[in-house]
């Protein structure tokens, strides 16, 4: 019998994966929750397992001691002496308990225990294999769904796809195969969750380490990668080598590798990019297919961009929904406002004109008369823009102006400024239409009106146009042949037919570029 235990514990482990010293330790403790259970009393019992003959012993553990309160816990130094010769005051002696028969209710006891005991050592066990092959890319078998959330069969687990974690353009029945990748695994009192995902752009960098073996043996390395689950992903890679085209490599011959992952994705687009350590390459390569003209670095430490494009590419470079701007700014973790080189050309005319508009005296102002203005000269307002840096406080310093006058003056150079930039009105066409929304569809928004002191920041718009110097855009560059076969394999057609021309939602909204739709 006590064979046939070790026999047992040694197959539990292979079936299990867990080791035998584990179940050991299970069965001893077990063995000592039944004795103390069958013997009815408050003793603190221990159990042992030869490993060698698999026999069991049970000892009841005493604490040595002068005078005995608790028989239970307690034993007298002359009655240690016959269980242990040596035994000595403050000494612990194991006094040997009966563990042959120790009844049904005991061992059911010892049952539960032995169960629960190698259920807990084989949950860890699973969560210490599925921690380290977080970002894994696993295969598995659709199960069963519940409320939305699909649960993946992994063979020693199930996996779980959050709703959020599917994608839209896909469908999957019980029984599917299934491609997912492990993002998390999260300890719950019914053993170790293991998340999967279907979105997560981990997914992409496996399916690409599996199509492209430059990948692999790692000449080619994928520096980012981003995702809109279903609709498009954005892919930057960086070559080791200079012989070694990386987005040539990434598509294949004819779009063969890329093609094959695409249909996993169930039709995803996917635009393969170039990486560069400048930040203005990158921000270049990472908006194409669209034609950049140039960028400018407005902050460097807030990495915000300002990106200039002709009228013709700019729904194209903003993308479907803001889209393709949208990615961009993840994939270069940027903010990046973009611009048609029209609406460019009116701000810095807007900012000359206002530039000017500081400079007139402040006798051209409504309501300053010559002695007011002479005050003035004399106490260093001399133009409007002073009046305007200034304001009420400087103006009522100066005699014979008092709060309410200086108000006045405050007001009508205000005026002056908002009145030298003029609003021209919008271009009917200006290519392709813009959808803001739904909404902006079926009832066109109305221009907001203009606010009636608006002033436009000239220093920081002539700042930015003084800045380093921008990235022009060669022809070359622009119709390199492995922009044009990523183009090819991942784009639908063109389309600047049918994206939206809305502002990236990292933009500022004073700087959004709306256009409307035509009629």
């Amino acid at each position: 019998m006590s064979r046939l235990l070790l026999q047992t514990i040694e197959q539990i482990g292979r079936e299990k994966n867990i080791p035998p010293d584990v179940i050991i330790e299970a069965v001893e403790e077990a063995m000592a929750v039944a004795s103390k259970k069958f013997h009815k009393t408050e003793e603190e019992h221990r159990a042992t397992l030869n490993r060698e003959t698999g026999e069991v012993q049970v000892f009841a553990v005493k604490q040595v001691v002068e005078e005995v309160e608790d028989a239970d816990l307690e034993i007298s130094e002359d009655g240690a002496h016959e269980f242990d010769a040596e035994a000595k005051v403050g000494d612990s002696v194991e006094i040997p308990r009966e563990a042959e028969d120790l009844g049904r209710i005991a061992a059911q006891a010892a049952k539960q225990v032995i169960f629960q005991k190698v259920r807990d050592a084989e949950r860890e066990n699973i969560f210490d294999e599925f921690i380290e092959r977080t970002g894994e890319l696993i295969t598995g078998l659709v199960k069963r769904f519940e409320r939305g959330d699909m649960v993946v069969d992994l063979g020693r687990t199930e996996g779980l796809l959050p709703r959020r974690e599917q994608s839209r353009a896909e469908h999957y029945n019980i029984g599917d195969r299934i491609r997912v990748v492990i993002v998390d695994v999260l300890k719950v009192s019914r053993g170790p969750q293991v998340v999967v995902s279907r979105v997560a752009p981990d997914l992409l960098r496996r399916l690409f380490e599996m199509e492209v073996p430059e990948i692999y043996d790692e000449t080619v390395s994928i520096k980012g990668a981003v995702r809109e689950g279903g609709d498009r992903a954005k892919v930057a890679v960086h070559s080791t080598e200079p012989d070694v085209d990386p987005v040539g490599a990434c598509v294949g011959m004819r779009g063969s590798r890329v093609q094959s992952i695409i249909r996993e994705l169930r039709g995803e687009k996917i635009d393969i990019v170039q990486w560069a350590a400048d930040l203005q390459q990158y921000a270049i390569n990472s908006l194409k297919p669209a034609r950049v003209n140039r960028v400018a670095v407005i902050d460097s430490e807030e990495r915000h961009l300002e990106v200039v494009v002709d009228e013709d590419q700019l729904s194209l470079a903003i993308g479907k929904r803001g889209q393709n701007v949208r990615l961009a700014g993840k994939l270069l973790n940027a903010k990046i406002d973009i611009k048609s080189e029209q609406d460019k050309k009116k701000e810095v005319e807007m900012a000359l004109a206002q530039m000017a508009a500081r400079e007139e005296p402040v006798e051209s102002l409504e309501g300053v008369g010559g002695k007011t203005a002479e005050a003035m000269i004399a106490a260093g307002v001399k133009n409007v823009g002073d009046v305007v840096d200034g304001g009420v406080d400087a103006l009522t310093e100066i005699e014979g102006i008092g709060p309410v006058g200086a108000g006045k003056i405050l007001a009508a150079a205000a005026e002056a400024l908002a009145g030298s930039v003029k609003e021209e009105p919008e271009t009917p066409d200006r290519g392709p239409s813009a959808d803001v929304s739904e909404e902006s569809v079926a009832k066109p928004a109305k221009p907001a009106a203009p606010e009636k002191h608006a002033l436009i920041d000239t220093a920081a718009v002539l700042s930015g146009l003084a800045a380093a110097p921008d990235i022009e855009v060669e022809t070359d560059l622009a119709e390199e042949p492995a922009a044009v076969d990523e183009a090819a394999v991942t784009e639908a057609p063109n389309e600047s037919e049918d994206d939206a021309a809305v502002g990236s939602e990292s933009s500022d909204t004073d700087e959004e570029e709306v256009v409307e739709a035509p009629a």
